[in-house]
Order: C-alpha cells, then structure tokens, then sequence
C-alpha cells in the first residue's frame, strides 16, 4: 500500500481536532489524574500546566515537520527525513507505535475500570480486563469502516465528552463555592521530593501525547500545511483546559489520600461526595465514551504509521493468510497487542511503560530535526533544544523515581528499548536491497 492509496482530503480540521481530543482526554484525565497526585501531592492540578509548556515545545517540532511533509506515514515518514531508512529510524517509529499500542491498554483497562464502578467490583481481577478487550474488538470493528465514518463518530463523540467533563468539572467546583485551594492532605499523605514533582510531569506529558496522532493522517487532512498545526495546537489547549477544570474539581471534593487510594477511578470517586449516585452514573457514562473515542483515534493512527512503515521496507510483516490491505493486516496487529498488555498489566505499570518510551522517541524526533532538518523545515533551534532537554530532564526523574518504587517496569522498558534496536538492526542488515523503495532519505 502507498501513500496514494490514502484518502487525500478525507479527514477535516474539525476531524483532526477531533481524532486529537479523542486520543488525549481519555487516558489522560481518568487513568492518570490518581497517578500524578500520587507522585506531586496536593497542587498536582498545576503539573498538568508543567506538561502542557514541555509539550507546547515538543510539539513545535511536529508541527515544522508536518508543514514540511505532510504524511500518512506521521512520525515514520519525519524520521526517513532526519535520519534515512536505518536503524535509528525504525527503532524510533516502533517505539512511537509501541508508546501508543500502550496508550490503547490503557485505556482499554480505564474503560472497565470505569464501568465496574456501576455494579459490584468483586471480580474486577478479570472483568477489566474482559471489558478493556471487549472495547478493543469494538474499535477494531469502527477502524474497518472507513475514515469517513471514524472522523464523524469520534468528533460528535469527543464534542459530548468535552461537555459533558466540562459540567461536571464545573458543577463540582460550584458545590465547593470555585475555591481553587490545593487538596486536603487526609491520613499519611506524601511528601513529594523536587524528583517526584517532575517525574510527574512525565505522566501528564503522557496524557498530551495524543496530539501525534493528527501527524499521522497528515496526507488524508484538507490543506495539511494549514490544518495539521493548527489541529495540533487546537487539540492541545481544550485538553489542557478539560485537564485543569477536572484535577481542580476533583482536589476540591477529595482529600489527597482519597484520590491516591482510587487512582484507578479518581472521577467516579469524587462525584460521590458531591452528587451522589446520580453524579457517578454521569461521571462513567462520560469515561465510556471519552475511552472509546481514544481506544479508536489511536488504533485508526498506530496501524496507519505501521503500515507506512512497511511500505517503507523498514519493519518485517508477515501476511499470515490474511486478506485485504497492509493497513488492515497492522490493525489486526495493533488490536492483538493491545489486548495482550491490557491482559497482563496494571494501569500504573502500562503507564510507566508508555512514558518512558515516547519520550525516548519524542528526544529522537527534536535531535533528528536540530541536527539535519532545521534549515529545511525552518525550525528556530532555540526551542527544538529547549524541547530535547527539557524531556531529557523529565525523563531521567521519572526513571530514577520509578527505579526506586518499581524497578521491574524500568528494566522490562530498557530491554524491550534494546530488543526493539538490535532486532532492526538484523533485520535491515539482512534485508534484500532490491526491495527497497524510492522514499527519499535526509541529505548529509
């Protein structure tokens, strides 16, 4: 499949804002919210500002590379530019793709976390995880439908979400009389170090991330030199603005201990206080839909980026008897990963593992285009620096953090970054040269 086989002007601004929205407030606000006021304390509503200024910088890159290239492809595409079709590139884009298959059994897991909240949460050791894979296979069934009906369904689904976060968020404030005051610390709260606090950041940067999945359709938006940027920035301000509104509700009806203690579900639990059995009902109806949204937007960009990055001769891809195009055989993929992470790992662990790939893959973007495309894209030095240092700063707190609460997670995330490199490495060292294709590569 190439890039023509895309369908050019298929997906709208109001589309990609959409697509963007659907992928960020999803994960981001219900899963991670608890997350974040664990590791930053009682004002954690203020680190989600933190991560929206390091992705505003981040995000100055995609955009220049977006302008320059508007692609199918997204990332994939952005890294041949910088890099060539090597080692470094393909790493890069799985790691992308890997960082976002994770955001999907994120999600997945949060969808049944949330719905269980509604019934007796007894066997939830199984049911989330049925019900996360049971949304899976619902999005796999949207992505099948074509672009026309995925764009309509996720942007009138994302439109009642944003308003409907947006009532509770006020509402909850207004039973509070819209004091902005910092969360009741409760029994044993805890007290961050300077670490902790930007290791937070690290996760609230995993909520913006959605932003890239608008990069990804670039060659399907109408006037993508236009619209991408703007989609992007779009995205990114009602995300922050949802984020805040919703983090200040819920540090205004909880104590930090409560919040910590169901971090999982963090929403559901403060429209108890505040409205009763009628406000939880609001409360799971509006993640249902906020996490179906991002369950598809993300599954309709990762299989697009996987199949642009087979085209490209980059990553092996077997058939398997399978009928149809390469971008439905990198679905089924994406759907069958996602479904074994949501399987087999807790929310916090799946977390942690998408950050600290995505900001691997995030530094090698803003290296890639300050070292060999920043004249051609037109990109001022100055921020795409300030961007790679500043996720260099957040990364290494959040791992020296979570080294010393969960070693495991980092060192599956460092040998799963190892195996993903070597393995490419093999693989295009072995590769037959006549099969690659005329992609053009950065010029030295």
């Amino acid at each position: 499949m190439s890039e023509s086989d895309y369908k050019k002007d298929s997906i709208s601004l109001t589309g990609a804002v959409g697509l963007g929205t659907g992928v960020m407030i999803s994960a981001g606000i219900f899963a991670l919210l608890g997350q974040v006021a664990e590791l930053s304390g009682a004002w954690f509503p203020l680190i989600f500002i933190a991560g929206g200024i390091v992705t505003g910088f981040s995000a100055y890159s995609y955009v220049k590379m977006s302008n320059e290239y508007p692609s199918a492809g997204g990332i994939g595409m952005f890294l041949v530019k910088a890099y060539g079709k090597g080692t470094l590139t393909a790493s890069a884009a799985l790691l992308m793709a890997f960082s976002m298959v994770i955001n999907q059994s994120l999600v997945a897991r949060t969808f049944g976390t949330y719905t269980l909240q509604l019934v007796d949460g007894e066997q939830s050791n199984y049911l989330i995880p049925l019900l996360g894979v049971g949304l899976l296979t619902f999005a796999f069934l949207v992505n099948i439908s074509g672009n026309r009906f995925i764009q309509t369904f996720t942007s009138i689904a994302s439109l009642i979400k944003i308003a409907g976060l947006a009532v509770f968020a006020i509402a909850g404030l207004w039973v509070v009389g819209f004091t902005f005051q910092p969360a009741e610390g409760g029994a044993n709260p805890p007290d961050p170090s300077t670490a902790s606090y930007i290791a937070a950041v690290a996760l609230t940067i995993l909520s913006f991330k959605g932003f890239t999945t608008i990069t990804n359709s670039g060659s399907e938006i109408k006037q993508p030199k236009k619209n991408v940027g703007r989609a992007i920035t779009i995205s990114i301000l009602i995300s922050l603005a949802v984020y805040l509104l919703l983090a200040w509700a819920v540090s205004s009806n909880l104590s930090l201990t409560e919040i910590i203690k169901a971090k999982d579900y963090a929403l559901a639990e403060a429209a108890r206080p505040a409205f009763g059995g009628a406000g939880l009902w609001f409360t799971v109806i509006i993640a249902i839909i906020a996490t179906i949204t991002g369950i598809i937007a993300s599954v309709f960009a990762v299989s697009r980026m996987l199949a642009m990055l087979t085209d490209m001769k980059l990553i092996p891809h077997k058939h398997f008897g399978m009928p149809g195009s390469i971008q439905k055989h990198t679905l089924v993929y994406t759907i069958a990963a996602a479904m074994a992470l949501t399987i087999f790992f807790d929310l916090s662990r799946i977390a942690s593992m998408g950050a600290i790939l995505y900001l691997v893959m995030d530094m090698m973007v803003h290296w890639g285009v300050f070292k060999h495309l920043r004249g051609k894209v037109d990109a001022n030095p100055v921020i795409v620096l300030t961007a790679l240092v500043l996720d260099a700063i957040v990364l290494g707190a959040f791992v020296w953090v979570k080294a010393q609460s969960d070693l495991l997670v980092v060192g599956i995330s460092i040998v799963f970054m190892i195996l993903i490199f070597t393995g490419e490495h093999f693989f295009l060292k072995n590769r037959d040269p006549e099969e690659d294709d005329s992609h053009t590569s950065h010029e030295q």
